[in-house]
């Protein structure tokens, strides 16, 4: 979980290489009149984002028993509680990727998204840095990431 350009993809892909689990991007839930908005620079609200979080969880309900990483901005508290809504608690592990602004900037500036770099701060001041969950310096190489989680995930 982070912000846009955060590495959610990036490193949720690798895991999901390395230790054969299912990626699910969290992107490819939203409708799109939500990815509408946001190439248009408008930020989503809360009730723009319910109906995303609640198919996000119907499907990974759905898939009990599969090892799967979500990559998912979930900012809020409440979006990460409605997100493992009817998950085995020590099912989830929550892991927040965390960054410099000029690098996320940088990242966002460098990639082909539908999320413009003119909605970063509308995310940063959402974001509720969560309280349970591993904190990663998202500036690390992908390898040292996956080496620091390692010892928390299912092989």
């Amino acid at each position: 979980m982070g912000v846009s350009g955060s590495g959610k993809t990036t490193l949720g892909n690798a895991i999901a290489k390395k230790f054969n689990y299912v990626f699910l991007e969290g992107d490819a839930f939203h409708s799109e009149l939500n990815k509408e908005k946001m190439k248009k620079g408008i930020p989503l609200t809360d009730q723009d984002r319910l109906p995303w979080l609640i198919k996000i969880n119907q499907t990974l309900q759905s898939k009990k028993g599969v090892k799967i990483v979500l990559a998912c901005s979930a900012l809020k508290e409440n979006y990460r509680e409605l997100l493992q809504q009817k998950l085995a608690q020590k099912t989830v592990l929550w892991v927040y990727l965390k960054s410099e602004f000029s690098v996320l900037k940088k990242r966002m500036e460098n990639r082909d998204h539908f999320m413009p770099v003119s909605l970063l701060k509308s995310q940063l001041e959402t974001l509720e840095a969560p309280k349970k969950a591993i904190t990663i310096d998202s500036s690390l190489s992908i390898e040292k990431m996956i080496y620091q989680l390692k010892p928390h995930l299912y092989e």
